[in-house]
């Protein structure tokens, strides 16, 4: 690197001499030395000669002095670091110089190895603000593009040098969370872009505005689908609770865009999440080219046919057991038992509440009729007709009753 010292001396002797001191380091390119005679000179030749390193200035000089000089080279953007020569024992001027933002300050005669010295730490100086300018920008870049995925606080985290978060691929235990429009794609067809787009982006930026809230990671957004993870890069010890609480104000949050879409008479559908927790292997999975953070497991897909299961139960948030035990004072219906396709064991399964839904009549007699469901079906089936006829929009109740209907008893639901 060649440090590019800008030297303003009215004295003619000055360029000569530092010229010759300097011999060795302008050979070997290390250093590069520029003169002006006053300070008018000296912003004329900044602003033609590209970035210097820093400034050697002279007090007393015609036009514009010295200390004028360095007021001016304060208020520029790149504030150079500068040196100011002084007579010796001319403390009120190094003093007004100091307070001007001097770097430091030699006096005359100059003493050539104190010269150098305090170029030296100079030039260090100088390198050790570009280097944390450099941070600074690239911690700004990664910040506005890790925004895109992560929440404001864990971008700033992964953003910093100083906290970093292993992003490489590693075995986890998270919450997985999917989201998906019902009916989406058919929809689509019937829509013009200019009614498309303003409504998909109005709508995910709702949706991932919560999911940033609970401090989620969004790892894909696919059409109208989000793909959330808890748990990940970042540790969250309560990351299940997070997720229940997310998938509540997701769903709250699509039920009235929906509603206001059908007040503009477009038919968009209800909003299917589905969310579970166990162990993934979580990382950057986009090859060299691309950043694609994203999670890879039994778990991710339990999570998906959650979601997917909502279209037969009627409901709009499925959760499974493993999920609700992790969370202190869970609130929720029990769906049933499930037998997922490709799997040899039952997963019970729940619609999540809040308490006050939880507490109140509607939920009693759903949570007595399925007490029933698991020793009595008869008893069972009564109790879901009585429920159905005074809550017909409930469709997770309607569900058992036409299963019962149908002949299917007890708990245990298989899933193709």
């Amino acid at each position: 690197m060649t440090a590019r010292i800008l030297v303003v001396d009215d004295e003619p002797d000055m360029e000569t001499l530092l010229v010759q001191k300097f011999r060795r380091q302008i050979g070997d390119g290390s250093v590069e030395l520029l003169f002006a005679r006053d300070g008018v000179e000296a912003l004329d030749l900044l602003a033609s000669s590209g970035a210097l390193d820093m400034v050697i200035a002279d007090i007393n000089m015609p036009r514009m002095d010295g200390l004028t000089l360095l007021q001016k080279l304060q208020e520029t953007d790149d504030k150079l670091s500068t040196i100011i020569v002084s007579a010796y024992g001319d403390m009120a001027n190094i003093r007004t110089a100091m307070n001007r933002g001097a770097f430091d300050f030699l006096t005359k005669p100059i003493d050539f190895p104190d010269l150098e010295a305090t170029i030296s730490k100079t030039i260090a100086h100088v390198e050790r603000l570009r280097d944390a300018k450099r941070r600074q920008l690239e911690a700004e870049r990664a910040y506005a593009s890790l925004s895109r995925y992560f929440s404001p606080n864990l971008a700033q985290r992964l953003a910093s040098e100083a906290d970093t978060v292993d992003l490489a691929g590693q075995r986890r235990e998270i919450a997985s969370l999917f989201t998906d429009i019902a009916g989406f794609t058919s929809l689509v067809e019937t829509l013009e872009p200019s009614v498309l787009g303003p409504l998909l982006n109005d709508y995910l930026t709702g949706m991932t505005d919560i999911v940033f809230f609970h401090e989620g990671t969004v790892a894909k957004i696919v059409g109208d689908a989000l793909h959330v993870l808890f748990g990940a890069p970042g540790e969250q010890a309560d990351h299940s609770a997070r997720a229940v609480a997310c998938a509540l104000d997701l769903d709250e949050y699509s039920s009235s865009f929906q509603q206001g879409c059908q007040k503009k008479e477009i038919a968009l559908g209800i909003t299917r999440i589905g969310v579970h927790a166990g162990p993934a292997i979580v990382g950057n999975f986009g090859g060299g080219r691309f950043f694609d953070y994203t999670a890879y497991g039994d778990t991710v897909n339990v999570a998906a046919r959650l979601e997917s299961a909502n279209k037969s139960f009627g409901t709009h948030v499925c959760v499974s057991s493993m999920l609700a035990e992790k969370v202190q004072d869970f609130c929720g219906r029990p769906i049933g038992d499930l037998l997922l396709r490709g799997k040899s064991e039952v997963m019970r399964a729940f619609e999540p509440l809040r308490r006050e839904k939880y507490e109140d009549a509607a939920t009693r007699s759903y949570l007595d009729a399925f007490a029933k469901l698991q020793s009595d079906d008869t008893a069972a089936m009564a109790a879901f007709a009585a429920h159905v006829g005074s809550y017909p929009d409930d469709g997770l109740a309607g569900f058992h009753l036409k299963r019962l209907l149908n002949g299917e008893k007890g708990t245990r639901i298989a899933l193709q």
